[in-house]
């Protein structure tokens, strides 16, 4: 078992941020995570991680239930890719030491690594098409190659769970879609981790996301295999407003009606 929550409730000043979430992910599952602005998504992230507990409910990820095990080796075990990371990371290091960083879980590199971790972190610097840049600083590369980098320091600490919050946030049409490529060649993978995808944007789901959780003001609107999921009806619900959802490529796609 990946994940399960139960009954997860969080209060803040009498209002619920999230409510009676129930989430079960097995092994072999990729998730999307979507949901608008607001609606509890990141405040649900910071309770799988461990940064902020429940009011209400039980929590176990990678088999370690909450309150029974060590959150600081448990977290170890997750990568978690987001824009608020992007910015905490040396402006002056390069893609490598970045993504050597991820082996220590270290924001900077402080660690002289192996030549076998130098070599590993090479090869996937190069395998999801960084080599161009690997040695420029970190600051004078774009969004896109950015989030690219900080996947493959993700990947560098071998997780069994990887989130990813909203990686194509900011990215232009061409952008978006070369990272879009690589998250699919991630979930592609043979023994790589299970995938979360956080984002408000229909479109991005890939087809490697099997099952898909809507979250609405904080509680689960409704979550099973994404093509079940995702249909019209449902979405113009879940959006409070006529939507049509058509398919090309094996993508998603919204427009209004």
């Amino acid at each position: 078992m990946i994940l399960e929550a139960s009954n997860l409730s969080l209060r803040r000043n009498g209002s619920y941020l999230l409510k009676d979430v129930n989430w079960t992910i097995n092994k072999g599952e990729h998730w999307s995570l979507l949901g608008l602005n607001g609606s509890g998504k990141t405040t649900l992230l910071n309770i799988l991680n461990g940064y902020i507990w429940p009011t209400e409910g039980t929590i176990s990820v990678l088999g370690n239930r909450f309150g029974t095990c060590d959150l600081g080796d448990l977290r170890k075990k997750i990568g978690w890719v987001s824009n608020s990371l992007q910015e905490k990371m040396p402006p002056t290091n390069n893609p490598l030491q970045i993504a050597l960083s991820g082996v220590y879980a270290s924001i900077g590199l402080y660690e002289e690594p192996s030549e076998d971790t130098i070599a590993k972190a090479v090869q996937l610097l190069t395998e999801f098409g960084c080599e161009e840049f690997i040695e420029r600083n970190y600051n004078t590369l774009s969004q896109g190659e950015k989030q690219k980098v900080l996947i493959v320091r993700a990947l560098m600490a071998e997780p069994d769970l990887l989130i990813l919050d909203e990686p194509c946030t900011g990215l232009d049409l061409f952008a978006r879609e070369q990272l879009l490529l690589m998250i699919q060649k991630v979930a592609e993978k043979e023994g790589g981790p299970t995938l979360i995808y956080v984002t408000h944007h229909v479109e991005e789901i890939l087809p490697c996301f099997s099952h898909t959780l809507l979250l609405k003001a904080g509680e689960v609107f409704q979550k099973g295999q994404t093509d079940e999921v995702m249909t019209s009806a449902t979405l113009s619900k879940f959006f409070g407003t006529s939507l049509q959802l058509e398919e090309r490529r094996k993508r998603k796609w919204l427009s209004l009606v």
